[in-house]
């Protein structure tokens, strides 16, 4: 296995353990699909965790690439989960999404207005 490999691995793993520890007991990594990937972290139904660990943020294509596999998978949100320099646990790493996931996720967890998501 690469280093950078090894490096994804261990970082998905964390995630994993993480989530496993605060609630979500059926959080796993996830077996590779090829071209039809579905992200990185499964076990939370509607939910494609694309997870990374890279020197440089390329947040436009992370987020594109969460965009496909939330498609592959047929789920809700799509996020990317990635690592912040200096810092070991998931919970002080970086999570990001369009602005538009992130308002359906939050109609979706009781907030907001139905009625003001269709004005754009």
């Amino acid at each position: 296995m690469s280093a950078s490999k090894a490096k994804g691995t261990a970082w998905e793993t964390r995630i994993v353990g993480y989530l496993a520890e605060n609630g979500f007991p059926h959080v796993e990594r996830r077996a590779l699909y090829g071209t039809q990937d579905r992200g990185d972290i499964a076990g939370i139904p509607g939910v494609v965790i694309e997870a990374k660990n890279c020197r440089a943020m390329t947040l436009a294509s992370w987020v594109d690439e969460a965009a496909l596999e939330t498609a592959n998978d047929g789920a809700d949100f799509g996020v990317v989960w990635h690592h912040r320099a200096g810092k070991a646990s998931p919970a002080e790493g970086y999570v990001t999404m369009t602005g538009e996931t992130f308002a359906r996720l939050l109609l979706q967890a009781g907030h907001g207005n139905r009625l003001g998501a269709d004005r754009g």
